[in-house]
């Protein structure tokens, strides 16, 4: 196992996901990447606040995307591959920003809103943000908003909508001791990342959540063969995640409960209606995101503690209802 650097340098940074793209770094399985990023504004804060180099931070002309980090190649990794990212700490810089205000692209969000504004925040070591302004604290709570491989479909796909290989999630449960699962669609993968959040809500409603860089962010990567993946799931601390996406929420949730469905079917041993009565019981559906270019984002959690597997397989396996 190799610990491998990806400096924070314009010639490493992208704003959107392309196959076409020579990766940065390449590394073997199992090796462990180290990253340095910046936030969602290309760092045009930091330049003054957070001690970005301004060759670094953005040129608003040319930049449209998220300031992605990579992409990196992992050796021996081929189209229908499960990527296993596994996050092991991320530790957001001393300051971030979020900003509210009207949204033509939805105005259903809007809430009236007829000006913007902002908020400045200090991440301090206390595990707190405070706000310049105002005072008011917030809990940390640090994780990249943009995971995901490059898509095999040829040309520049934005960074902004979520998609099957990963991607500006927005999934607040992707925090250290997580690892997510991707699918892969080239060689190599061509995984990015960049969007770091020190603090989100499920929704992030306003379109931002804390937006920082990060000074350090660390990952290991592996492959997954023993499985296929249609959309990414995660092991996380609260439990098992699956990502769904779509136009609407319903889109969305329908595609979460999908791979989530699977899962309690694999892992439980159960029927498919037994899948599904189980996930009515222990199954939460949580709005991931309702802002990344008219594509949203729903995520279903099982929690660790909530399902009890006592019984043998076969003593769930019936197909029995209780009659009534």
């Amino acid at each position: 196992m190799t610990t491998h650097f990806v400096e924070l340098a314009r010639t490493n940074l992208r704003d959107c996901f392309d196959c076409s793209f020579p990766p940065v770094l390449t590394i073997d399985p199992g090796d462990i990447v180290i990253y340095r990023t910046l936030d969602a504004g290309w760092g045009e804060a930091g330049v003054e606040h957070g001690g970005i180099p301004r060759e670094v931070a953005a040129q608003p002309e040319i930049e449209q995307g998220h300031a992605l980090s990579g992409p990196i190649a992992i050796r021996g990794v081929r189209p229908g591959d499960v990527l296993a990212v596994e996050i092991l700490e991320l530790r957001p810089s001393g300051w971030g920003w979020t900003w509210a205000g009207p949204r033509p692209w939805n105005p259903r969000y809007d809430m009236g809103l007829t000006a913007d504004a902002g908020l400045w925040w200090e991440l301090g070591q206390d595990g707190w943000a405070t706000e310049r302004s105002t005072g008011l604290r917030v809990a940390l709570r640090p994780f990249m908003g943009v995971m995901g491989n490059a898509p095999a479909e040829p040309g520049r796909h934005p960074s902004a909508p979520p998609r099957r290989v990963g991607g500006n999630m927005d999934c607040r449960e992707l925090v250290p001791g997580s690892t997510l699962l991707l699918p892969v669609e080239i060689e190599g993968a061509l995984f990015s990342v960049g969007d770091g959040h020190a603090a989100q809500g499920d929704g992030e409603v306003g379109q931002t959540a804390i937006e920082c860089g990060m000074e350090h962010v660390e990952l290991r990567f592996d492959i997954r063969r023993d499985r296929t993946l249609d959309a990414p799931e995660a092991a996380t601390p609260a439990g098992y995640v699956t990502l769904g996406f779509g136009e609407s929420l319903d889109d969305a949730a329908a595609m979460a409960l999908r791979s989530i469905l699977l899962h309690v079917e694999s892992v439980l041993g159960v029927q498919p209606a037994q899948a599904m009565a189980l996930c009515s019981v222990a199954v939460d559906l949580h709005v991931t995101q309702v802002v990344n270019g008219g594509t949203v984002g729903v995520h279903a959690i099982l929690p660790r503690d909530r399902v009890d597997h006592q019984l043998p397989r076969e003593s769930l396996a019936g197909t029995d209802h209780p009659g009534g």
